[in-house]
């Protein structure tokens, strides 16, 4: 008998170890001569399934941890703030000449915006043209029949798709890398020869006390006592239907899309009231590290941007030019991990008003009293590298049951059906004629 196993190669060498004795003991892993082995058709499929999945789940994996996780902090803002830039840019179907731009917060200084942006006067039409070129990013509200609605269905949520992407982390920081080679407002579209003026744009930058404050924009003559004493407008030239291509606070990131930026509005009444209310919030997207094991704010890894705590007499010096400030010249300092900007939400009203109230477009805003710090950080590599083998060996070995399994069922069923055709066989050697033809 051991002669024949010997023939055969299944002597007992051919399953041993050469190796150091003192260790096998320790050897926990069956052993399987490759002789006793064969490649089928169904092991081969399961083995590229098996690997497939591997391949997607590292993947996966993979972009789950290059992507990092993201988590929101609320906190009171540190320091002291002074200032809070407004950016805008808004298209009034009104002239240049026919409007007034002016800002009046809380502590009662009264700005004369008009004074200090850019004014362009411009075609309406171009602008709705404009916009309807690119109405995947425009919304409207429209009250009257002279301008159509800009968007509608799948453009508005292509369009909260895009705002709630620009409240991630990544995407703020590249807005930022974006600023840099970006015009800051876009150029207006060319007038054709002929074409009527009958609108402005108003748009640029200005810094007022971060305090609650009012924007108004209103007919010449109306509203405010101005110096010089200008004539009063003509009633029937009110028109106070605009486009808003930007509205944001803090330092200018054209591609940061905000709640109002290009939205529109329109009226075919001349007295009629645009009234938007705004909460601002303060608002730090960052990369650094600013919570403790536990998953708490450590209050003294928040980001600071580098004027904050500017004392009055520092103040004096950003206005003369004698040291940066991170409102007007935010590349100075800048701290590539961080963005410091403010979110808002925005409520709106609007109405026809009777002739004894002021019409016009009124912004109504407010900043509230906490701080949001929007923080991503990724997880270590040797972490990435312990959840990938946790995940493949998994796999494999939860692959190797399945085959087993189903191969157990296929032999099962072999064994059935082999039995069943037996049956057949048997019953007929019990029959006489069988016998008779075999033994008789």
């Amino acid at each position: 008998m051991n002669g024949s196993f010997e023939k055969h190669g299944l002597e007992d060498d051919a399953f041993g170890d050469h190796g150091p004795s003192g260790l096998r003991t320790f050897d926990a892993f069956p052993k399987t001569k490759p002789t006793y082995t064969s490649a089928t058709e169904r092991g081969g499929k399961w083995t590229v399934i098996i690997s497939l999945l591997c391949a997607t789940l590292t993947i996966f994996e993979f972009q789950t941890w290059w992507a990092g996780s993201e988590t929101h902090h609320f906190s009171v803002e540190q320091g002291v703030g002074h200032e809070l830039q407004l950016n805008l840019d808004i298209v009034v179907a009104m002239k240049c000449s026919d409007i007034h731009v002016n800002v009046q917060d809380a502590a009662m200084d009264r700005i004369l915006a008009g004074d200090l942006l850019t004014r362009e006067d411009t075609n309406y039409l171009a602008w709705h043209q404009r916009a309807s070129s690119n109405k995947g990013h425009y919304t409207a509200n429209t009250q009257g029949k002279n301008f159509d609605s800009f968007a509608a269905g799948s453009n508005d949520l292509r369009r909260k798709q895009a705002q709630e992407e620009d409240t991630h982390v990544q995407h703020a920081l590249s807005h930022m890398r974006e600023s840099r080679s970006k015009r800051k407002f876009a150029r207006a579209p060319k007038l054709k020869r002929g074409e009527e003026i009958n609108a402005c744009r108003i748009y640029g930058s200005l810094e007022g006390n971060k305090v609650q404050g009012d924007f108004h924009i209103t007919a010449r003559g109306h509203g405010y006592l101005e110096p010089g004493g200008h004539k009063h407008l003509d009633h029937a030239t009110f028109n106070f239907s605009h486009h808003i291509n930007e509205l944001s606070f803090g330092p200018h990131y054209p591609n940061l899309l905000n709640p109002l930026d290009k939205t529109s509005d329109s009226t075919e009444k001349n007295f009629y009231k645009f009234q938007y209310y705004l909460s601002i919030v303060p608002t730090i997207f960052t990369k650094r590290r600013v919570s403790t094991k536990s998953g708490a704010l450590d209050p003294a890894a928040i980001p600071q941007p580098a004027t904050l705590d500017l004392t009055p007499e520092d103040m004096k010096k950003v206005k003369a030019g004698e040291i940066p400030s991170h409102i007007s010249n935010p590349n100075v300092g800048r701290d590539s991990k961080s963005i410091f900007t403010n979110q808002y939400a925005a409520t709106s009203q609007s109405r026809e008003v009777p002739h004894q109230v002021i019409p016009g477009i009124f912004f109504k805003y407010d900043i509230e009293p906490i701080l949001l710090i929007v923080s991503a950080q990724r997880g270590g590599f040797w972490a990435l590298l312990l959840r990938l083998v946790n995940v493949i060996s998994g796999i494999v070995v939860g692959g190797g049951w399945m085959f087993q399994l189903t191969e157990w069922g296929s032999e099962v069923v072999r064994k059935r059906r082999r039995g069943t055709s037996e049956g057949v066989l048997h019953g007929r050697m019990g029959s006489g004629d069988y016998k008779d033809e075999k033994f008789g």
